[in-house]
């Protein structure tokens, strides 16, 4: 299932500033950047929870915030992109 994956990190101060690099990593370890902090990732059920469960551990729940939105199986058609930054179909073989 296509998860997308958006988040606000605050970073007024270095902790933040250190907050955001790590779930930036994390996000990166699942999935494709989209935009700055919007992440595409192609999970199961079990993968979701355990990226879910890593970044809430993360980020600072008073001024932090994290949004999950679930696209399913046919996300295909439910994705439209108008611009640069192409993004790659991740369940398509990658060929290096």
């Amino acid at each position: 299932m296509l998860i997308l994956i958006t988040y606000d990190v605050s970073t007024i101060d270095s902790e933040g500033r250190r907050r955001l690099s790590k779930v930036a990593k994390k996000c990166v370890d699942y999935g494709q950047r989209v935009q700055n902090s919007v992440f595409e990732c192609i999970l199961d059920a079990a993968q979701f929870r355990r990226l879910r469960f890593e970044l809430e551990e993360l980020i600072d729940k008073d001024t932090d915030s994290l949004r999950f939105y679930n696209l399913g199986d046919n996300y295909k058609s439910k994705v439209q992109h108008v611009g640069a930054k192409d993004s790659y179909d991740m369940g398509d073989p990658l060929i290096l």
